[in-house]
């Protein structure tokens, strides 16, 4: 059976996404929860993969590290779960918006850490992130655009729609109002029963992480 190691729920935004992955494929799983910000969390995590951080994924000797490598190895070994788009022009781009989101919004991130049970509205983001913020509403009403009938970026919600759901999950925790299709493309997000799942089992987590929870 395959094993998925995360972090914790509340905070672990890549780990979010390659669960988001492994759970739209409906094969069964066992899961592992590391709590982050521990003494022991370096170890415990190291148990699992050299590289020291999740996810992990593994999948008998097989051990896959990175959120989007997890992703393409799931999309190659389930081609029937359509993570990626049927067409090589569209799948082609939902790579290459995923490798963005993979690579980039250094701003974004650190300004905004995921933390799904806060709420802390941000009146006025800071110029560079209000520039990550005003690259992904591109990349949303863009794909949108573009895409054949459904409320995801490419259709069906697939592996890009998977790793821009943590930042769904920030725009609501900081307050970022958003309008017309990326509105609806965030509520769409937010009301997939993956990530209702995932978001579900984040607010019964006990464990706090001051610096992440900061007024």
């Amino acid at each position: 059976m395959l094993k998925i190691v995360v972090g914790n729920k509340n905070y672990s935004s890549w780990s979010m996404r390659a669960w988001l992955a492994l759970e739209l494929t409906g094969a069964p799983y066992q899961e592992v929860v590391v709590p982050l910000d521990r003494p022991d969390t370096a170890e415990r995590i190291r148990s699992f993969s050299p590289a020291g951080r999740v996810p992990v994924l593994l999948d008998g000797d097989l051990v896959v590290w990175d959120s989007l490598a997890i992703g393409e190895y799931l999309a190659e070994k389930f081609p029937s779960a359509g993570l990626w788009p049927e067409s090589p022009e569209a799948r082609a781009v939902a790579r290459a918006v995923s490798a963005e989101m993979h690579s980039g919004f250094q701003a974004l991130r650190s300004s905004m850490p995921m933390n799904i049970k806060l709420h802390r509205p941000v009146v006025a983001p800071a110029p560079d992130v209000a520039a990550d913020l005003t690259r992904v509403r591109g990349i949303w009403r863009t794909q949108l655009d573009r895409a054949p009938a459904g409320d995801y970026l490419f259709g069906r919600f697939g592996l890009a729609d998977a790793m821009f759901a943590p930042v769904v999950a920030r725009l609501r925790t900081y307050g970022v109002a958003l309008e017309g299709p990326e509105a609806a493309y965030a509520d769409a997000v937010w009301r997939h029963p993956a990530v209702v799942k995932w978001v579900a089992a984040a607010r019964e987590e006990g464990q706090s992480i001051p610096k992440y929870d900061r007024a």
